[in-house]
């Protein structure tokens, strides 16, 4: 069983900055590509930024660019997402995601099988 642990959400002020941090745990797990997606009631699950481990390649939402960062320590399997310049539209339930699928473009909830419990971060204006 792989588990997929989310922290690093909480609440922040507008203008602030938070950094998550998602660590793959259980058996033996090497992931080809992790994930951050965000999700807010009503809405489906969109993709926030995605990593592949053996190009360091990274792929965000066209809204984030800029203004997120993903990153990870692949012997740790470990993905961080760092966010800055929050703002209150950013509020919303963040979840990991990791797949082994050698995925060409792993952009699509479709593309990953394993997702953490998610986390909350709530901006407030």
């Amino acid at each position: 069983q792989v588990y997929l642990v989310e922290s690093g959400g909480g609440l922040v002020q507008a203008g602030g900055s938070l950094r998550l941090s998602c660590a793959a745990s259980g058996r033996t797990f090497s992931s080809y590509a992790m994930a951050w997606f965000r999700q807010v009631p009503g809405k489906e699950r969109d993709l926030v930024a995605a990593i592949t481990w053996n190009t360091g390649r990274t792929w965000y939402a066209e809204s984030m660019k800029g203004q997120f960062t993903i990153s990870g320590d692949v012997p740790k399997n470990t993905v961080y997402l760092q966010m800055n310049s929050l703002k209150p539209e950013d509020t919303a339930v963040y979840y990991c995601a990791a797949t082994q699928r050698q995925v060409l473009v792993p952009t699509r909830r479709e593309n990953y099988d394993y997702w953490g419990q998610g986390t909350q971060v709530t901006v407030s204006s």
